[in-house]
């Protein structure tokens, strides 16, 4: 019987052998490039089942293949090609569909090592990723050697004026992400704070016109997403160089990367030189009759030095869980040291002041942050928890000294001043995130599902205690000024909660909405003279973004609300003096503003490559916050940030990208709109079209060189009391790659034929007019070395970390 039995087994087995012989199955397909879509000649098509590999084939010169006698069953295709990212895709062979055509595959452009020979796929300098668009820095020959302020000047939907000052399509209240996660450097002066950031450090930028219910509410033009260099698998490291007349930089690198480990250190230094010159002419006004002009000469040479470090260790107890920790520290000094002369005289030509005031102000400053965070990801693709902690501390600190002299026949010291403001910010973070994805099948369609929830907690702790002496003849001792000293605290508490849906099917339909709970309490107070404020509110901020594929077109419109906070620069009450006609100070009772965004977009990619990006969009601002000017009858003027009724905007952005051959790559851009401002309360308005256009061409040489060219031009800013005239910018760079790619040397000169820009700006309001020209050295040149060691693949996962204006990770 058991013989028998078998006998019949072996004969079924050669029944079912013979059947797929004379039944066999097959898989056809094609492989091509997903941003040329030329074909992938010679690439390896391999075929596992569950547990082991059954066969595999080669696509022939256009890259077509066939995989034939395959039995019955369920498989998985692996299709991968130097220089490419591998694709896995499941087919299903049965008896009623024994032969499967898959049609046209696209692999993705990647970067993977061979020994010793680095191939790497040349990646977009500028893409269009749906909720964002991606500025990859490191692509940008041009950055190395140069400041934070140098890369964000080249990104699209961004413009920059002589002084760093950032707008996000003509909005300046712009939240400024380092890796996902705030940074109370770039809280703090975010002007400063960029031109303090070495370039050599920048991989990215992110720029997010429309953040969704994740994001934190605040930042009402939208949210700039710095992504710095990460490290790689292994062991690796990198030293670099860098010398020029107005930028100087050094930084190091070491990283080391096991399967449950990682440890990287960065540390480097930096210098800058800031050279400008100044004039100014204003006329006092009352009942719009002059009363007095005033004319200042200004000039300044200044050079400021910092460092900045930072330590990360990451481990993986197993393959679900993620251990974090991260600690950075900022600091450097800051001089602000300038002279100005000063003349007064009445509407006759009489003079009532003539004198020069000298100024010696530094800005030593720091800040040190600690991340702490855990990361569990579960069975299910994509469902993921996170808890995240953060604690960062800023001490930034200003002085000055004033000393004045009367001009005439003889000149003498007629008056001292010495002012100190010591302020600093502390910031505690306490964040939940969950992710929950599902999918819905019906007989026409998949829906994919992500369901997001969280919630998060934040407390500033923000002081400022500031003092002034003086010396009224400047002769006498100092004496302390009551009037402008005190001591401030000013306590803010956040509570959020979010929650936001993403939807993606097959037919290319991409939805996302949400909405996020914000309650904020504030509480502050001047010790000295003992005034205090309190406020509360709640902020319900709905968003939702909805895009359509159409073959290679892309449509989307979206609408979201954002709130802006008073950066804490807008919140100091410290008065500065240092130049007597002109004063400037903080605001604490300033309230948040609240925006509303429309967004109408539009990409596409065509068969030759070029992509092209545009986007319609509208936004209103209440409570818009603008730095509004007055002046006295004797002609002294104060700046200070004010609530104005509103700020509108309506404009178009563009952008294209594309590679005429293999080698050469052009990048463009422009943004366009129309800006107005309106203040019933100070009876002022204004208004008016202005723009800016951006292009770079990068040509890659045999030998391994790399030229690229850059230009911007930007038509000036608009705000409630002024206007300003046009400028442009433009640079070159040249780049060497050697030592088998592992090293390089880059020359970038800027704006070599014009020794600087400059830019007027003319303001008017009931009580002055005034015309100021600004001119800024920016003839520049720098010469950067890099070297680069170890082990050169990535891998491993991203580790999550705290973003206080973005609750997201990376």
């Amino acid at each position: 019987m058991k013989f028998l039995f078998t006998l019949a087994a072996l004969a079924l087995w050669v029944g079912q052998t013979f059947a797929q012989s004379v039944h066999p199955g097959s898989i056809t397909g094609a492989l091509v490039d997903s941003t040329t879509m030329k074909p992938v000649p010679f690439a390896t098509v391999a075929v596992r089942d569950a547990a082991k590999l059954i066969g595999g084939t080669t696509t022939d010169s256009t890259g077509k293949f066939t995989l034939p006698n395959l039995p019955l069953g369920r498989y998985t295709l692996a299709l991968s090609s130097v220089g490419y990212q591998t694709r896995n895709q499941a087919v299903a062979l049965a008896e009623n569909l024994p032969s499967v055509v898959i049609g046209t595959v696209k692999l993705k452009l990647d970067s993977r090592t061979l020994g010793e020979v680095t191939v790497a796929a040349q990646k977009a300098l500028i893409e269009e990723k749906g909720d964002k668009l991606v500025y990859n820095a490191e692509k940008d020959v041009s950055n190395v050697g140069g400041s934070a302020a140098d890369v964000l000047r080249k990104v699209p939907s961004l413009s920059l004026d002589l002084d760093g000052n950032i707008q996000m399509r003509g909005n300046s209240n712009i939240k400024v992400l380092i890796n996902g996660k705030p940074s109370a450097m770039m809280a703090r002066n975010l002007a400063d704070a960029l031109k303090q950031m070495p370039a050599d450090n920048i991989k990215s930028i992110e720029v997010i016109t429309s953040p969704g219910a994740k994001y934190d509410a605040e930042g009402a033009a939208g949210v700039i997403n710095i992504i710095t260099k990460k490290a790689l698998q292994g062991f690796n490291g990198s030293v670099m160089a860098s010398l020029g007349n107005l930028n100087r930089s050094t930084n190091t690198k070491l990283a080391l990367k096991t399967k449950k480990l990682g440890v990287s250190l960065a540390v480097n230094g930096y210098q800058f030189r800031n050279i400008r010159d100044i004039q100014m002419l204003r006329t006092t006004l009352s009942d719009g009759k002059p009363l007095n002009y005033l004319s200042q000469q200004s000039r300044a040479d200044n050079t400021g030095t910092g460092g900045y470090g930072e330590f990360s260790l990451d481990y993986d107890p197993d393959s679900t869980s993620r251990l974090n920790f991260s600690a950075n520290a900022w600091g450097g000094y800051y001089p602000n040291n300038s002279s100005v002369i000063n003349r007064l005289t009445d509407p006759a030509g009489n003079l009532l002041q003539n004198f020069r005031n000298d100024i010696r102000m530094s800005n030593p400053y720091g800040n040190s942050q600690f991340d702490l965070g855990y990361t569990k990801t579960f069975r299910k693709p994509g469902q993921e928890f996170a808890l995240l902690t953060q604690f960062s501390r800023m001490p930034d600190n200003y002085f000055y000294d004033t000393d004045r002299y009367t001009l005439g026949e003889n000149e003498q010291l007629s008056f001292r001043q010495h002012s100190s403001n010591y302020s600093r910010n502390k910031e505690y973070t306490l964040q939940a995130d969950y992710t929950h994805p599902f999918q819905i099948r019906t007989s026409r369609d998949t829906t994919s599902l992500k369901l997001e929830m969280g919630l998060k907690a934040i407390r500033r702790a923000i002081g400022s205690e500031y003092r002034v002496e003086q010396s009224l003849d400047g002769q006498q001792p100092f004496v302390t000024d009551p009037s402008q000293s005190n001591d401030f605290e000013y306590n803010q508490q956040i509570v959020a909660g979010y929650t936001a849906l993403r939807v993606e099917t097959k037919r290319k339909w991409n939805m996302n909405l949400g909405a996020r709970l914000e309650h904020t309490t504030i509480d502050g107070n001047f010790m000295t003279t003992q005034t205090s404020l309190a406020t509360q509110y709640t902020n319900l901020i709905p968003s939702v973004t909805i895009s359509k594929g159409l073959k290679t077109h892309m449509l989307k419109t979206s609408y979201t609300q954002r709130i802006q906070r008073p950066q804490l620069w807008f919140l100091n009450p410290w008065l500065n003096a240092s130049d007597p006609r002109n004063l400037q100070t903080g605001n604490p009772y300033l309230n948040p503003e609240l925006n509303h965004a429309i967004e109408l977009g539009h990409s596409v990619t065509t068969k030759a490559g070029l992509s092209i990006n545009s986007a319609f969009y509208w936004r209103m601002t209440n409570n818009a916050i603008e730095f509004v000017r007055t002046v006295d009858e004797s002609g002294i003027s104060l700046s200070k940030p004010q609530n104005i009724a509103q700020r509108k905007a309506f404009g178009l952005n563009t952008n294209l990208s594309g590679q005429p051959n293999k080698n050469w790559t052009l990048n463009g851009g422009m943004d366009v709109r129309y800006v107005d401002l309106n203040s019933p309360s100070l009876n002022q308005r204004n208004s008016g079209l202005v723009g800016n256009v951006n292009a770079s061409s990068t040509y890659k040489f045999p030998h391994n060189y790399t030229f690229q060219t850059n230009a911007n031009f930007n038509s000036g800013w608009i705000s409630l009391q002024g206007k300003g005239t046009p400028f442009y910018w433009y640079g070159f760079a040249l780049k060497r790659e050697m030592m088998e790619k592992k090293a390089s040397l880059t020359l970038g000169v800027n704006n070599p034929f014009n020794r600087g820009v400059s830019q007027t700006n003319r303001q008017s309001a009931p009580t002055f007019e005034s015309e100021t020209r600004f001119f800024f050295v920016s003839r520049s040149v720098r010469l950067a070395f890099e070297w680069r060691f170890g082990q050169m693949s990535s891998g491993g996962k991203q580790s999550r970390k705290v973003q206080n204006d973005d609750a997201g990770s990376r």
